[in-house]
């Protein structure tokens, strides 16, 4: 199977020729951060700008505005301001560069920003035009659209997949009424309330600092993939911004593991910051887009994957507890890695099982389709078919070995590093995922093919391994061997001189081979 690579061709010779001037510099950033991080700048003191430019997008102003910087580089204005020109500018014949005052969190099937998002998503009613007002408590979201798909590649699936998306980037200008201390993150954009954390409460002591592994993907590279907004409002990544963030479930799930185990290696902290800054601001725009009302995330094959983990590690990291519990916060937040997985007894012998291709809810299969729920508690011989026509298209299997459990590899081990285990408080995904790489599916695979004709035998779908090499070596290195757990054996009792005699069981959660032994007096 391929793996990402993070060093690719497009940041490697310039990470390279530059990583002494941007060590300097993080250094030099990261003391300004520590020794700044609690101050307000003056009103008088915040510089004025006719315009601004952010990554592609520039907004000019009607009269100079007090101009002032979050802690992740974004900007934001001193209002009321108004906006009489944006470069690219949206463009209302053909749906490109949409713009969006307050862009509504509370709809995953809705798209603003180009009009060729796929499935009638588009809604140009939300795009805004110049000239018009922003007000303390606004948030302008602008986006850059693409000619075509496949201009940009597909991150971590470069030359496999071309994404449905055809926005390119996105900026976001916030519009306050006060100027805000420097190390304050920029408020979820679709946040009203602009409720504001700051880096000065990150519990950096919090990270370990575990040796690197020998494939470790560039710090860099990671924080520059996280430096812009990710748009998560349409669901299925069908407006994702196609320059830089994942655009697919999977390849979500598979960067925020391998994001937050490289915050977990003995790099210094400042050489760690500017990652931990746009993570942490990831899962702010998530938690944003929760309290917004958002359905979530839930299963649909890989779709689901990735989105909690940000949230959580956001939570433990800045210390807020509604943020550390998201499914105690909403009850009815969805996630797909939970609703994928679930104890009961498998057809393999496990006790974990992967619960079909869109899940469980409450107890209950989501589908109607008994192809698109559970499965694994059957006999391959039984299992049902997912479309007519097709007698060995088993879709929930196939989705367990392509799409979603090898890339949430990374996030259980993270999670499990830092003690977050129970605040993710669905134990069924971290035994679930235990399974997946310590059960030998060798014969399973043989008896899949004789019972339904599909050979997952290709090492792409095979379990025991994480996609990326940088993870499957994180879990080589500091996977978590649990103990043995030892059935109760209780009280005993026999007449003085006779022997005693016990039937020991035990059980290995990592299922690794036991041995027994017992030292005792009379």
């Amino acid at each position: 199977m391929k793996g990402y690579e993070m060093d690719d061709a497009r940041f490697e010779n310039l990470v390279n020729r530059m990583s002494t001037v941007v060590g300097f510099c993080l250094v030099l950033a990261f003391s300004v951060l520590l020794a700044t991080a609690g101050t307000i700048p003056a009103h008088e003191d915040l510089p004025i700008h006719t315009s601004l430019t952010k990554d592609g997008i520039t907004w000019t102003f009607s009269e100079p505005v007090r101009v002032g910087t979050f802690v992740n580089g974004d900007y934001y204005v001193l209002g009321p301001v108004t906006i009489t020109n944006i470069d690219p500018l949206p463009t209302e014949a053909n749906g490109r560069h949409g713009s969006v005052l307050n862009m509504p969190g509370s709809n995953n099937a809705i798209s603003p920003f180009d009009s060729r998002v796929t499935g009638n998503r588009y809604k140009p009613e939300y795009r805004v035009y110049p000239p018009f007002d922003m007000n303390p408590g606004d948030t302008l979201m602008s986006s850059i659209s693409i000619g075509s798909r496949g201009e940009f590649p597909a991150w971590m699936r470069e030359g496999y997949e071309t994404p449905e998306s055809y926005v390119r980037s996105v900026s976001v200008l916030t519009c306050l009424e006060f100027p805000v201390r420097m190390d304050a993150f920029r408020p979820a954009y679709v946040d009203r309330t602009q409720h504001l954390y700051y880096a000065d409460d990150i519990n950096r002591a919090l990270l370990p600092t575990l040796p690197k592994v020998a494939s470790v993907p560039s710090v860099e590279i990671m924080a520059f993939h996280f430096s812009r907004p990710w748009l998560e409002v349409c669901y299925f990544g069908f407006d994702a911004a196609v320059e830089y963030q994942a655009v697919y479930g999977r390849e979500v799930g598979r960067a925020a593991g391998m994001a937050t185990l490289l915050l977990m290696l003995d790099f210094t902290p400042a050489q760690k910051e500017s990652l931990l800054v746009n993570f942490i601001q990831y899962g702010i725009d998530l938690w944003g887009l929760a309290k917004a009302g958002y359905p979530g995330w839930p299963a649909h094959g890989g779709h689901g994957s990735g989105r909690k983990w940000p949230i959580l590690f956001a939570g433990i990291m800045l210390g807020d507890d509604e943020m550390k519990h998201p499914n105690a916060t909403f009850p009815d937040l969805r996630f797909g890695e939970d609703m994928h997985t679930d104890f009961a007894s498998c057809w393999t012998g496990a006790d974990a099982v992967y619960t079909g291709h869109q899940g469980v809810w409450d107890g209950s299969p989501v589908s109607s389709r008994l192809s698109w729920g559970p499965y694994e508690h059957m006999h391959p011989s039984q299992w049902p078919v997912a479309f007519a026509g097709e007698s060995n298209w088993h879709i929930g299997e196939d989705y367990r070995r392509c799409c979603t459990s090898i890339a949430w590899v990374g996030q259980a081990l993270a999670a499990r590093l830092i003690g977050a285990e129970s605040l993710w408080n669905h134990p069924a995904f971290f035994a679930y995922v235990n399974r997946w790489m310590t059960e030998d599916d060798t014969s399973h695979v043989a008896t899949i093919l004789s019972a339904t004709g599909r050979d997952y035998s290709a090492g792409f779908g095979r379990q025991g391994q994480a996609w990326d090499p940088f993870v499957n070596q994180m879990w080589a290195a500091y996977g978590i061997n649990r103990p043995p757990m030892l059935s109760r054996i209780g009280n005993r009792s026999v007449e003085a001189g006779n022997p005693l005699s016990i039937t020991v069981e035990a059980t290995d959660p990592d299922n690794d081979p036991l041995a027994f032994s017992a030292t005792g007096t009379e």
